[in-house]
């Protein structure tokens, strides 16, 4: 087998020189930390049509979109303020222009909505379309930043929003194996709308996450690989080990009638990714004021779904007994490969 998307970049950083005595924090969070006046937040990512989205069912404005604002997810785990984005864009000879301009448009969209200045970036041609987006954050006045390895046992962990969303639209846009037209009739138009818009106009928690920093949390990290593989690379920062229970997983409206059950609709939660929420550790005494932040903030739920305890890996307990493996998505074995731990 393979080795996983994470054990990979281990490898790749032990052959990396030392980080300079400027990184606070460096490579295996969801961004790096630079000191300066103020210390740098800077994250990099990358989508690759037919990986992380499907050109045709998206159209170029949503694919713009994505790729900015999952850039900035990363920001928003830190508990980070934007700044910058620089952006790369690879694209087949045969695209035509009018996509690249409405790729920017998606791009001009976001950062307009989140405040980014979209600072530079290149154009070159690739075999398919790439977009990558360096994205800048700074760490607030008065505030600090998280990171993913701060969690203790005792903490609780909580999520904003609701899960599953995301995965759900890919079955709206027919995008995956089997027959998806019963699916696409499963949900009234307005809700339909509303599960589509997780995956073609994400909305990163920036505000949230500058909040909930604020707040106390421990540990944060953005749900874009799966709940389950996000709350083990917290568990694997922080040394210790995640009990969810998986029945307080909030489901998003609709992914039940589309995944065919209460079973499927909490395999999607858990494991589906894209969804941009926040998942956190917390001290329980901090909690309350953490869900009144979240609230204030962005008008953002935030529920406990389990706690901190000592060992390592994460655990999704089902009511009653039994468990869902931990899942998520693995740029080695592909998108639904078992979470370490």
């Amino acid at each position: 087998m393979p080795a996983s998307e994470f054990d990979l970049i281990a490898a790749i950083s032990e052959r990396l020189p030392a980080p300079s005595e400027r990184v606070r924090v460096p490579s295996g969070d969801d961004a790096a930390v630079v000191e300066g006046d103020p210390p740098s937040v800077v994250s990099v990512d990358a989508i690759v049509d037919g990986v992380h989205f499907a050109l045709e069912a998206f159209g170029a404005e949503a694919v713009g979109r994505k790729a900015l604002a999952a850039g900035l997810s990363d920001l928003a785990a830190m508990g980070a303020a934007p700044g910058e984005a620089y952006v790369v864009v690879g694209a087949p000879a045969e695209m035509p222009d009018e996509q690249l301009l409405e790729l920017a448009d998606g791009l001009a969209g976001v950062a307009t909505r989140d405040h980014v200045s979209i600072a530079g970036g290149d154009l070159v041609s690739s075999p398919v379309l790439v977009v990558c987006v360096t994205a800048i954050g700074y760490e607030p006045d008065a505030a600090r930043l998280v990171g993913r390895g701060g969690a203790s046992p005792g903490d609780a962990v909580a999520v904003t929003g609701e899960l599953g969303g995301a995965a759900a639209a890919l079955s709206l846009l027919g995008i995956g194996a089997g027959d998806q037209s019963q699916t696409r009739s499963a949900v009234p138009p307005q809700l339909r709308e509303s599960l589509l818009a997780r995956q073609l106009d994400p909305r990163p928690r920036l505000r949230e996450g500058r909040a909930l920093a604020a707040a106390g949390a421990s540990a944060m990290i953005d749900v874009s690989d799966g709940l389950g593989a996000d709350g083990g690379h917290v568990a694997r920062a922080s040394g210790c080990r995640l009990e969810i229970d998986a029945g307080r997983v909030p489901v998003a409206a609709g992914v039940t009638a589309i995944a065919g059950g209460d079973g499927p609709a909490l395999e999607l939660a858990t494991s589906g990714g894209e969804d941009y929420e926040l998942l956190i550790a917390i001290p329980p005494e901090r909690l309350a004021e953490a869900r009144k932040a979240a609230a204030t903030a962005g008008g953002t739920t935030l529920t406990e779904i389990g706690y901190v305890t000592e060992g390592q890996g994460v655990a999704l307990r089902l009511p009653g007994g039994g468990g869902i493996a931990p899942r998520g998505f693995d740029q080695r074995r592909g998108s639904r490969s078992g979470s370490a731990g």
